[in-house]
C-alpha cells in the first residue's frame, strides 16, 4: 500500500491535472466572443504554419464577398442555417438513423459545428470530438450573430490544395479574382469542393463538381430567403 505522502502527491498531481484540463476545454468558450470583432484562425492553418507548410488566407468581410457564394454555401451545407441554433437536430437524427459510425455523421453538421471545428477541434472524426463540437456549436451560435458566424466560416475554411484559406484565395485560385467579383456559377463551384478541395477542384472541375454546382446555384434562385439572416441588408445582385 502507497504511503500517506505518495497518496498525497498522487492527489495533488491529478487535481492539477484537472485544473489543466478544465482550462483547456474552457479556452473555445472565452475565446468565441473575442471572435466577435477579432478575425480568428483556424486550428489547420496554425499546424501547417508550425510545420513550415504554405498558408494563403486573406480575411475578407462579408460585404466583399459576392452574395452568390454565402447563399450557395448556405444551400450546400446547412439549408436551415437561418432558422437552427447552432445544431439542425432532425437533419442530425436523419444522418444517425444513416450513419454505421461517427465518420458518416457529416450530413447532420451544420455550418456553426464546422465553424466550432476548424477553430477549436482536430479533423479527425469521433465520438469526442461530436461531445466537445455539440456544447460549443450552442454558444457560438448563442453569442455571435449568424453573419458573423458565416463570415468567420467563409474566411477559415480551405478553399485549395496548397494551404489556400478563405473565399479571397479561394477565389483567386480557382478563378483569378477576387471574391467580390465571383459570378453565380463560380460560387456555386466553391460551394460544391466542400469540405475537401485537396479531392475536388473548382479550378478544373469534374462533371460531379460541375452537376453539384448547377443544383447549388439552382438552389440559391428557387430558395434565396434561406441566406436572409445574413443577407437581408444588402442589395440582391
Amino acid at each position: 500500500m502507497a504511503s500517506t505522502p505518495t497518496r498525497r502527491r498522487v492527489t495533488r498531481l491529478l487535481w492539477r491535472a484537472a485544473i489543466v484540463l478544465l482550462v483547456v476545454v474552457l479556452i473555445p468558450y472565452l475565446l468565441v466572443p473575442l471572435y466577435g470583432v477579432v478575425p480568428p484562425v483556424s486550428t489547420v492553418m496554425i499546424w501547417r504554419w508550425v510545420s513550415g507548410a504554405r498558408v494563403e488566407c486573406v480575411w475578407t468581410p462579408l460585404d466583399a464577398i459576392a452574395p452568390a457564394l454565402p447563399r450557395s454555401v448556405i444551400m450546400a451545407e446547412d439549408g436551415r442555417f437561418c432558422s437552427h441554433h447552432g445544431i439542425d437536430w432532425s437533419e442530425l437524427r436523419h444522418a444517425i438513423d444513416e450513419a454505421d459510425d461517427p465518420s458518416d455523421w457529416r450530413g447532420g453538421s451544420t455550418i456553426t459545428q464546422q465553424t466550432v471545428k476548424n477553430l477549436f477541434l482536430w479533423q479527425g472524426r469521433s465520438y469526442l470530438r461530436k461531445a466537445l463540437e455539440f456544447p460549443l456549436a450552442l454558444w457560438l451560435d448563442l453569442v455571435l450573430p449568424k453573419r458573423r458566424i458565416l463570415e468567420i466560416y467563409l474566411n477559415i475554411a480551405e478553399w485549395g490544395p496548397d494551404g489556400e484559406f478563405g473565399a479571397q484565395a479561394g477565389a483567386r485560385y480557382a478563378f483569378g479574382k477576387d471574391a467580390r467579383a465571383l459570378s453565380a456559377h463560380e460560387a456555386a463551384l466553391l460551394a460544391a469542393i466542400l469540405p475537401n478541395p485537396i479531392r475536388r477542384s473548382a479550378k478544373r472541375p469534374g462533371p460531379a463538381i460541375r452537376r453539384l454546382g448547377a443544383i447549388y446555384e439552382g438552389r440559391t434562385r428557387t430558395f434565396p430567403q434561406r441566406a436572409d439572416c445574413v443577407l437581408a441588408r444588402r442589395s440582391s445582385p
